[in-house]
């Protein structure tokens, strides 16, 4: 089973190996002097971790090639384009019986990622590369028939299992060393074909290790989006807001032009900017499912993802025979954006609901169970009736009786409890539109926000698993969120006539909470309490009737 992995140790340096094992072996082996043992080192990918792979290549006597240690089909055809690629570069392929043991045996291996490592074990059993360093690096690439290395997945998580192993470094294709470089105390080489790499080993390398400027990298690279492009809509921009500064799920209700997916795309221009720990774990996550762009280091903005409706359960929450993280992992630490929310099956948003309260993805198979953190934001939108135009100012709704209300039940209950912010969205007006003034830019937004949330942080220190006012439980909700008499005597007439759900009041009591600390207010008063009412349209007994 996977969880003895960590009873393992795969660590070179707790074990003799290579040119030691290979004289001890010529030794002890007089009458076959042609044996020759020799380890590298490489890593398999475990959800976004890596665990440490030796690859052990032995060449004896006779004509075969043998690749063992539960390799996939990728794997195995690496033979064809090692020989091709040793080959085309000038170097000898011992045509012998070629042995290739790829342990801990009991861990899939998959990709094309071994081939190098595969390829520098059998040049280093023939004695055309020095065995002194192999024990000190991890190398990883994949290989094309002229030698020339091709990008990988899951940099990222390879450079800190090395940093983890106490290893020298890291060798990698050129694509990949900058976002390997991310971790410090490690050499990492980027290198463009096997010729390089051999010249590393050996010692005769004129090749420097790449190093990245941290503080250059984790500049604020902006956005191509920006609140300032809005015109009007400042309710709707201020809901966004409260939304930001609290971590709290929204969903914007209205007709189609209205400027919902527009307002939607803006979102992550608000939000804090990441810290060190969230980019590196965001990193990870795209590095894994290969979306660190060529010549990439660190993510250095916030994740917006915004999947089709057509999306299947796989996809949202991850899946597949080896799991990959889904759409809403690869939005950890950003936003998870819902366009047409009815549009999606009911089994696809059902899946959703334990990842939003828990915020982490548990993906179980038959022999492992991988976890994928899955802490996002979400914003959905959705037209308030079939034909769009429920509630609109100019325009005549032709839903007939009851339809209103059974497109909303698309939505089911316990999904809908798990949204903090119902926020009708009309449409802008004429003179908004051909305003000349631009609206708030979005820095001035995001330092209110962060100061919100500076506020959060201190509040909540004594609590590791809470962050922001959204993840308040009952009892933080009891002692954070006290009313005065006149606050009582409002929510319990807005409970009584607009005909809120029991699930609706501690909502508003949340974003009470964030309102407060946006206005810098230690308790919460009747103004944060009215406009937090203010945004539970769902929930009230008239709509859609």
């Amino acid at each position: 089973m996977f969880f003895c992995l960590q009873n393992y140790n795969f660590s070179p340096k707790h074990n003799n190996f290579n040119k030691k094992i290979t004289k001890k072996i010529r030794n002890n082996n007089p009458q076959n002097p042609n044996i020759m043992l020799v380890k590298t080192f490489g890593c398999a990918l475990f959800g976004i971790d890596a665990i440490t792979v030796t690859i052990e290549v032995n060449i004896d006597r006779g004509i075969n090639f043998y690749l063992v240690g539960l390799p996939d089909n990728a794997v195995k055809e690496s033979q064809q384009r090692i020989e091709a690629a040793i080959a085309n570069l000038g170097y000898y392929y011992p045509h012998k019986k070629i042995v290739i043991n790829m342990a801990p045996a009991d861990i899939r291996k998959e990709g094309s990622a071994y081939d190098l490592p595969i390829a520098i074990g059998i040049l280093a059993a023939s004695e055309q590369v020095s065995c002194d360093l192999l024990e000190q690096f991890i190398i990883m690439g994949e290989l094309s028939l002229d030698g020339t290395l091709n990008p990988i997945k899951g940099t990222l998580p390879i450079a800190i299992k090395a940093k983890q192993e106490g290893l020298r470094g890291l060798i990698v294709p050129k694509e990949n060393a900058r976002e390997a470089a991310v971790v410090e105390g490690l050499e990492v080489y980027g290198v463009e074909n096997i010729h390089e790499v051999v010249s590393i080993l050996n010692g005769e390398n004129q090749i420097m290790p790449v190093a990245i400027d941290s503080t250059e990298s984790w500049q604020d690279v902006g956005y191509e989006f920006d609140f300032s492009d809005v015109k009007g809509q400042e309710n709707i921009k201020r809901a966004l807001e409260i939304a930001a500064a609290g971590g709290h799920n929204v969903i914007l209700i209205g007709p189609p032009g209205s400027g919902k997916t527009m307002l939607a795309k803006r979102m992550p221009t608000i939000l804090p900017p990441l810290t060190m720990a969230e980019a590196l774990e965001t990193t990870k996550i795209h590095s894994v499912a290969g979306l660190v762009g060529r010549n990439a280091s660190l993510v250095r903005t916030r994740p917006f993802r915004s999947p089709h409706h057509t999306i299947s359960d796989a996809g949202l929450v991850g899946g597949g025979t080896y799991p990959q993280p889904g759409e809403i992992s690869l939005a950890h630490n950003g936003v998870l954006f819902l366009d047409e929310l009815p549009e999606f099956k009911r089994t696809v948003l059902e899946v959703m609901r334990q990842p939003m309260e828990d915020r982490i993805v548990t993906i179980s198979r038959a022999k492992m169970t991988v976890d994928f953190p899955a802490n996002f934001m979400m914003v959905a939108a959705m037209n308030p009736c079939p034909c769009g135009y429920y509630n609109h100012p100019d325009k005549e709704c032709t839903c007939k009786p009851g339809m209103v209300q059974q497109y909303l039940n698309r939505i089911s209950g316990p999904l809908m409890d798990r949204i903090d912010l119902h926020v009708e969205v009309v449409p802008v007006a004429y003179k908004d539109l051909s305003s000349k003034n631009s609206g708030e830019p979005s820095a001035v937004v995001r330092q209110r926000v962060i100061k919100a949330r500076k506020i959060q942080e201190e509040r909540y220190k004594d609590y590791p698993a809470i962050h922001a006012n959204a993840q308040m439980n009952t009892q933080l909700i009891q002692k954070y969120c006290d009313l005065d008499e006149a606050c009582r005597a409002l929510l319990k007439t807005a409970m009584n006539r607009l005909g809120l759900s029991a699930r609706a009041y501690d909502r508003i009591l949340k974003v009470s909470r964030t309102i407060a600390d946006l206005a810098g207010s230690e308790n919460i008063q009747t103004d944060h309490l009215a406009e937090a009412i203010n945004y539970r349209s769902l929930d009230r007994d008239n709509w859609g009737s």
